[in-house]
């Protein structure tokens, strides 16, 4: 296969939410809760932040960095003149999807948190609740029908309102065409049960009765020391991601519920084959004595049944794709952060599928049907096939400037060691 005839589906890109969004949710919410809705402040020392209940929350941009030097990267952006435009405005964003030859992505949120949790820091569990609501309605209205076909819609889930609630939330966001939502990954750390109890069956019922995928972005965060350099936070991610996808693996969920789909975005997928089989090695050396119970399956296949993997250039994953199963991998461009293959990215993907030695077939799944299966999506039903390619979409992208640049005026940066410590600070948060 061609490059210009591929056709790709971001199973993880982020949006930088804009500060049009205080305006919605001054329009979507009750009028008791109209006056207390976040927005956008300009601080002294030039930076940007939303404040919400009085909180200022920095990390609007977090890891936004794209379309700067790389050298530059090491700085967060410390407002939104700071950030490359389509970062945060639909129109920009996509033109520099077309740039990139990608048709369509799944957007996490960035300052509300992976799972809406700064929404829920409130003791005001009904704003909590409004605001949540608001944001998924916002995601739906704002950025994803805006731009019919482009974008794969995903719900912030606001955990820490509960199971029967988050189901109740499930339900009417898959009412609304969104089969995905955004779980965090360690639930006990914000002092919440974590998922070997029954407090969140209701939401992983909702999940199987809607096919809904329940999508985890990344997993863990390992205790880093003060002096850690920077290069191993996204050395490890994938890792911490394999260890909380043991815990998903070995917890009653998938037995519970069976027909559950599960996501891991932004784990990798090249530790996947050995997680397999040692998952396999101790099943059947301590399943006799911990009580362990597949249903008569191996762990590897149970996992296979449930949860989909995500890779932004994974070679040794696709190599071993047979051990993996090349209908449980998708593609992602994790725009617009540091890791991201942005503008290059269909040039990178292509050295690996070449190198693994994928065939047309199963480039297609990779790329962009087995995303479309997972959250029901159809990629072609607003555009054909042929002016969805990576060629097409570049073709009426032409014009658009990709040179690396700073963006905004002064300097708000916070430095490489601080930069680590937001990012790690925010992680572990969202």
């Amino acid at each position: 296969m061609k490059i210009d005839d591929m056709v790709l589906i971001s199973t993880d890109d982020h949006t930088v939410e804009p500060p049009s969004l205080s305006d919605y949710f001054r329009d979507h919410v009750p009028m008791k809760f109209k006056s207390r809705v976040p927005r956008v402040i300009r601080r002294d020392d030039g930076t940007d932040a939303w404040l919400i209940e009085g909180k200022e929350i920095a990390t609007f941009g977090l890891n936004a960095v794209q379309g700067r030097p790389r050298e530059s990267w090491g700085s967060d952006p410390g407002s939104f003149d700071q950030v490359r435009p389509g970062t945060y405005d639909l129109t920009q964003r996509i033109r520099d999807m077309d740039v990139n030859g990608v048709l369509a992505a799944i957007c996490f949120p960035s300052w509300p948190g992976i799972a809406g949790q700064f929404f829920v820091a409130s003791d005001d569990k009904e704003f909590a609740a409004a605001m949540v609501s608001a944001y998924n309605d916002w995601h739906i209205d704002e950025w994803c029908n805006k731009a019919p076909g482009r974008f794969i819609p995903i719900a912030i889930s606001g955990f820490p309102l509960g199971g029967d609630w988050m189901a109740g939330e499930i339900r009417r966001m898959a009412e609304r065409g969104c089969h995905a939502v955004s779980l965090h990954p360690e639930t006990y750390k914000a002092g919440f049960p974590d998922y070997h109890g029954d407090e969140w069956d209701a939401a992983w019922k909702a999940c199987e009765d809607t096919g809904t995928v329940m999508v985890f972005h990344f997993g863990g965060s390992p205790n880093f020391m003060p002096r850690t350099p920077f290069d191993v936070i996204p050395h490890v991610m994938p890792f911490q991601t394999a260890i909380f996808a043991a815990e998903l693996l070995w917890s009653p969920i998938m037995r519970k519920f069976p027909n559950v789909r599960m996501a891991l975005a932004e784990g990798g997928i090249g530790w996947m084959p050995y997680f397999l089989e040692k998952a396999d090695f101790v099943y059947d050396h301590h399943h006799r004595w911990t009580g362990a119970d597949f249903g008569g399956k191996l762990p590897s296949q149970v996992f296979r049944e449930h949860v989909q993997g995500c890779f932004i250039d994974d070679f040794t994953g696709l190599r071993n794709r047979d051990v993996i199963g090349i209908d449980n991998i998708t593609w992602e461009c994790d725009y617009p952060h540091s890791d991201s293959t942005w503008p290059e990215a269909p040039e990178v993907l292509m050295k690996s599928l070449e190198r693994a030695e994928l065939t047309d077939d199963e480039i297609e799944k990779v790329t962009w049907q087995n995303a479309a299966r997972w959250y029901q999506f159809d990629p072609f039903l607003h555009r054909s096939r042929k002016e969805s390619t990576v060629g097409a979409l570049r073709a009426q992208a032409g014009d658009v400037d990709t040179t690396p640049r700073e963006y905004g005026q002064g300097d708000h940066s916070h430095g490489l060691s601080h930069n680590a410590s937001q990012f790690l600070g925010a992680q572990a948060t969202q």
